[in-house]
């Protein structure tokens, strides 16, 4: 019999680098057929993703979970202590549960397939309404409350429509909501529940596509071809790589049972191809929008340590990912520019992402404001690889990598970011060294 008696907890450990070397029979049985190996990385995806919480956190959880056993499920009730070299596990009320409940009627399919053609972001939230997977250019907002990304339709009494769907495991519309981006995007929201094995709400998805709060008369001048082409194929691409990322991502979790370990290679390579090709269609839109003659950005008053700390918030996780530590600046002494606040904090996050890449495992990423006089800056430093004097201006140049082929960048942020610096009537500039990091500052016209 698989199950173990509930009185006597089994034990695991797992090392620092998420390996189970340490198993009981029951749990080393669960591992295997998750798709695992003895003494291999932990292959029980929601088992492993409370390793990684325990690790970061340092401290200790206890915390139900139901994970793939064969054809069946089994709910379990784990408690994780973090140790020097690891976790310890210790699991206990192995309880098999019954089969998952039958898909959704057909009516609620059309539905759920209707609203993911037409979406724009697919997002997915816990039953706490908190995001567990955001859309793949903003890794930083898992953890953070849906109402911190949109402002979203209540009822008379305050109560917002996703709330209230979820008291019945409901799918549910808001066709008044506003994507929290910039000065904001108008979108309407889907919401698909998400049911676990035990018939038990355990989240949303949703999916979003943006809406146009003025009707546009019948005669109204249409954008240039060239701009109407980018913007469209833009969207065509964007709906199906952020499907084909979440399932890939499924797969490689083996969030819905056992994979074969080079399946779930194949599914994390897959995914990973997705995320640069996305990468690279919201670098191409972007460079067709600001090499357009009329483009001009906003010109409003801007914080810049306020908008470095919040490119430090949503790059944290990647940071953590990379073992790379990001210094952001002190907050409470603003440093005032002027400029388009969507640009610089695009810009930002192009130079901590490239930072991040950029940095050894334990490195650590700083940004500091500056001011001085009629300028502003913001700087961003690593401790990196550096680049030689020769090669400082061709990292601007358009699609330019350095020969780097390790498949991530699509050659253009450098371009876009020092373009959009300059439209705001600034400059980006590098200062760097073989073997000495670099430091990448971005100037603005002082603001008020």
């Amino acid at each position: 019999m698989n199950a173990p008696s509930s009185i006597r907890p089994v034990h695991g450990k797992v090392d620092g680098r998420g390996l189970l070397v340490e198993a009981d029979p029951p749990l080393l049985r669960l591992h295997e057929r998750a798709g695992g190996v003895q003494g291999g990385a932990l292959a029980i995806p929601q088992l492993a993703s409370l390793v990684r919480l325990a690790r970061r956190l340092k401290i200790t959880i206890s915390r139900r979970i139901v994970a793939a056993n064969g054809e069946a499920d089994v709910d379990l009730w784990v408690k994780l202590t973090p140790a020097v070299d690891g976790v310890a596990l210790a699991i206990t009320g192995w309880q098999e549960m019954p089969p998952a409940p039958p898909p959704p009627g057909l009516d609620a399919v059309r539905w759920r397939d209707f609203s993911r053609a037409s979406a724009d972001w697919i997002i997915e939230i816990d039953p706490t309404l908190r995001v567990t997977q955001p859309p793949a250019n903003m890794p930083g907002a898992i953890g953070q409350s849906i109402e911190t990304l949109f402002t979203l339709s209540c009822d008379e009494r305050g109560v917002t429509r996703i709330a209230e769907a979820a008291l019945h495991a409901e799918r549910f519309e808001d066709d008044a909501a506003t994507f929290l981006v910039g000065t904001g995007v108008p979108v309407r929201i889907a919401g698909v529940p998400l049911i676990d094995g035990v018939g038990v709400l355990a989240g949303y998805q949703l999916l979003i596509s943006r809406r146009n709060p003025l009707a546009q008369p019948h005669f109204s001048v249409p954008p240039p071809l060239d701009e109407a082409f980018g913007t469209q194929l833009g969207r065509a691409m964007r709906g199906p790589l952020d499907q084909i990322i979440a399932h890939a991502d499924a797969i490689h979790d083996r969030g819905d049972g056992p994979v074969r370990r080079d399946y779930a290679g194949y599914a994390e390579d897959i995914a990973g191809a997705g995320r640069h090709l996305l990468a690279l269609v919201d670098d191409l839109v972007d460079l067709q929008t600001i090499e357009r003659p009329d483009f001009q950005p906003e010109a409003e008053d801007v914080d810049l340590v306020d908008t470095a700390l919040r490119a430090a918030g949503l790059l944290g996780v990647r940071a953590a990912n990379h073992q790379v530590t990001i210094d952001p600046p002190p907050s409470g002494q603003p440093v005032m520019a002027r400029g388009d606040y969507r640009r610089i904090l695009q810009v930002l996050i192009n130079l901590v992402s490239n930072a991040i890449r950029h940095s050894p495992p334990g490195g650590v990423v700083w940004i500091r404001c500056e001011r001085d006089s009629a300028i502003a800056a913001i700087v961003v430093g690593d401790a990196g690889e550096g680049i030689a004097p020769e090669h400082q201006e061709r990292i601007f140049d358009r699609f330019e990598r350095l020969g780097l082929m390790d498949g991530t960048g699509s050659g253009l942020g450098l371009y876009i970011s020092r373009r959009l610096a300059r439209a705001m009537g600034g400059n980006l500039a590098v200062d760097s060294g073989p073997g000495q990091g670099a430091r990448f500052v971005f100037t603005l016209p002082v603001g008020n």
